[in-house]
């Protein structure tokens, strides 16, 4: 008996053993696989006439080129050109020393290459990753003091570089490119805030922090100036419940992020929990989200923005799903216009007939708004400018406003 107790501890010993080997060989690989490209696309020569992809400006890294711009095969992205000069969003990204390696590097390789500009908000200063010394300490006690600063830190120095000033974990992956079109609704001048909705503990609910959340220039404005006046203090290490509860106060508007169609696009989790996952009715998400669970394939919106606990190795895999992969002879199933103040406007004719068919639209009158769409199609026959006919006609499906009002209470 005693002999048959040995041989099974030691089987159990030769499996754990064997599965830890494992898993440190595989982090292992990872990590020196990466480095391959992130590192030499980075820091490799430069071809002459090609702009880098960064400039350095302190800890702030400034995009110069945006990366679906690169290559032989460019992707026909008119408008989302358009949105990047027009809603200017700076990421800061809460890591800390150590994890550069491990998870924000693999950030930095990857959705924070489409912000206009990124910092990495730490405990210390590296001048080379670069980070934001915010002079804390490390652990999720400090995350309210760290958010804190690094607000403040933003506001202080690259208010006038951004518009919307978005927070994500170095574990969040965001497609910043639908995070434009949400914003593309709004305007930087209005105290609101966007993110994955909970609603405990604060009147018009709070962001999710994992989910990462998005403030316009007003909202952080007022942020920075109720830790000014008093009106905000360090009350709990709650982050986003904290950052909620200030807003609140300060008369920031909880945003709704949702599409047209009522689904979500903030994510607290990675999308295979959301897509095929089934939540226990005892688990917390059920009495924290503001807006009805959906589980399955309508959980999330085709214009998706973010997903948290996301591991290297997904970063890159959303990344290419994002921007790379497609089904041949499709054209996007969901393709809302953007808000009127926002569409995309051709300078030549076309720019006066848009204009009378959205005001037309919006007044009601649908059969002035037929002869004024047929009319800009009419000319644009006429242009030699094909990627623009093909960009209008896209604006020009679906006239609803790119958000769902903002929810009050």
């Amino acid at each position: 008996m005693k002999g048959s107790g040995s041989r099974w501890a030691l089987f159990v010993g030769f499996l754990v053993g064997a599965c830890s080997t494992y898993f440190f060989l595989r982090q292992v690989w990872f990590e020196r696989s990466y480095p391959i490209l992130s590192e030499a696309q980075e820091k490799g020569p430069v071809t002459e006439g090609t702009p880098t992809s960064w400039r350095k400006e302190g800890a702030a890294l400034i995009n110069l080129l945006q990366p679906h711009h690169t290559g032989d095969l460019c992707e026909d992205s008119q408008v989302a050109d358009e949105l990047y000069q027009k809603i200017r969003v700076l990421c800061w990204v809460m890591t800390g020393p150590y994890y550069l390696q491990t998870r924000t590097r693999h950030v930095r390789s990857t959705w924070t290459r489409h912000c206009n500009v990124v910092v990495f908000m730490s405990s210390v200063e590296d001048p080379d990753f670069p980070t934001v010394g915010l002079g804390t300490k490390e652990g999720r006690d400090q995350l309210y003091w760290k958010t804190i600063r690094a607000f403040h830190y933003v506001y202080e120095h690259h208010a006038q570089e951004a518009d919307w000033f978005l927070k994500a974990d170095d574990d969040t992956y965001v497609v910043v490119d639908n995070l434009r079109w949400i914003l593309s609704n709004r305007t930087p001048e209005e105290p609101i805030y966007f993110g994955k909705r909970f609603k405990p503990y604060a009147k018009q609910g709070y962001m999710s922090g994992g989910a990462g959340y998005v403030l316009s220039k007003e909202a952080l404005r007022r942020f920075v100036k109720g830790f000014q006046t008093k009106v905000c203090t360090h009350t709990t290490h709650v982050e986003d419940l904290a950052l909620g509860q200030c807003l609140e106060k300060m008369g920031v508007l909880a945003g709704d992020s949702r599409d047209t169609l009522q689904r979500e696009t903030f994510h607290p989790f990675v999308p295979e929990h959301h897509l095929t996952g089934r939540f226990s009715k005892s688990f917390w998400y059920w009495s924290y989200c503001y807006y009805p669970i959906v589980e399955g394939p309508q959980c999330c919106s085709d214009l998706a923005v973010s997903f948290h606990y996301v591991e290297a190795e997904l970063m890159y895999t959303l990344e290419y799903y994002t921007y790379h992969l497609r089904a041949y002879g499709y054209r996007p199933r969901y393709r809302p216009a953007l808000h009127h103040n926002q569409a995309l406007r051709s300078k030549t004719a076309v720019s006066d007939g848009l204009k009378a068919a959205e005001e037309a639209i919006d007044g009601g009158n649908r059969t002035a708004a037929a002869i004024s769409v047929t009319g800009i199609r009419a000319k644009m026959e006429t242009e030699s400018d094909k990627r623009g006919k093909d960009n209008l006609n896209s604006l020009l499906t679906d006239n609803r406003t790119a958000v769902a009002p903002v929810r009050q209470r």
